[in-house]
């Protein structure tokens, strides 16, 4: 996909960019890189030509000659760059922690109503959380000072899947409690079958699903399907979780897997961002959502209070 000017390449860049977060990178100063890298690319691409004033010459009593010239007050010497960061306007749908990797949307331009209804709608999201047993920290991650140790040998792994299912349960419970209705009664399939049941608090996490895919003691990898989460909610459910357990852990990385139907596989890398690869990205998204039919949850997707 080749790009001859810039005024094409800007009328392009419509629509979300899914890309990848990398760790201990904040997300607002995610979005300042990317947005200058759209830019400088803009600005090396041959831009519009140069505006023209009308010039009148020769004598008012006699002939004059009229003619049109480049107006040099337009150059971009004159003015600065043709495409500057303040120009660009970007919004992102998801908001990853300053330790949490993986993806994220971004919308560019008019693709910023797309981000703002996705992120109203509160699509669910997966992530890898991974712990470490034995050890607590102040801040329940692995950048924390480590505040108490202990015995982690007696957990095993039947023992944390039969935890974590019954965590699981709890919070699909819990759901089904805060909509008034029997979990045993057809009421509660009837809302079930609509699909996942939301709270209208967008403050109360909660887990659509969690099971451990490795566990390497003291090492262990969690995934989780949930909503409404924050990073340090993840961090403490680690802790929470080997508490049960009778030891204890921190957390050692967070990394979003899927949010709504984009995963680590539609996901640009930083040192891919160019301005082909994100008009690609752009396209391949369009396609996605257009496949897909409903890239949100319906509106009539029950809340409950």
């Amino acid at each position: 996909m080749s790009i001859p000017e810039a005024p094409i390449a800007w009328d392009l860049l419509k629509g979300l960019v899914c890309l990848y977060k990398p760790a201990e990178v904040t997300v607002r100063k995610m979005r300042n890189v990317f947005i200058n890298k759209i830019c400088q690319e803009l600005n090396t691409l041959e831009g519009r030509p140069l505006s023209g004033y009308v010039d009148i010459e020769g004598n008012p009593s006699d002939k004059l000659t009229v003619t049109v010239k480049p107006n040099l007050a337009d150059h971009p010497l004159v003015v600065g760059p043709r495409y500057q960061e303040q120009d660009l306007p970007v919004s992102w749908s998801n908001y990853l922690g300053f330790h949490t990797s993986g993806v994220i949307l971004f919308g560019v331009r008019s693709g910023t109503k797309h981000a703002k209804y996705l992120r109203e709608n509160r699509p669910t999201r997966a992530y890898r959380v991974k712990g470490l047993l034995g050890q607590v920290t102040d801040n329940c991650y692995k950048t924390g000072k480590v505040v108490h140790k202990s015995t982690w040998r007696h957990v095993r792994r039947q023992n944390m899947d039969k935890f974590l299912s019954a965590m699981q349960a709890s919070h699909q419970k819990k759901m089904f409690e805060m909509c008034g209705v029997d979990l045993q009664s057809q009421t509660a399939y009837e809302l079930a079958v609509q699909g996942l049941i939301r709270p209208a608090n967008s403050k109360i996490p909660i887990l659509y699903g969690i099971k451990c895919i490795e566990f390497e003691p003291p090492e262990f990898t969690l995934e989780i399907q949930c909503i409404n989460e924050y990073e340090d909610y993840l961090c403490q459910l680690i802790h929470e979780i080997a508490q049960r357990l009778h030891s204890t852990a921190h957390c050692t990385g967070i990394q979003c897997i899927r949010h709504s139907r984009f995963t680590l596989e539609h996901a640009l890398l930083m040192k891919h961002w160019n301005l082909t690869n994100i008009l690609q990205s752009m396209e391949y998204c369009r396609t996605l959502l257009k496949e897909s039919g409903d890239h949100v949850p319906r509106s009539s997707a029950k809340l409950v209070e």
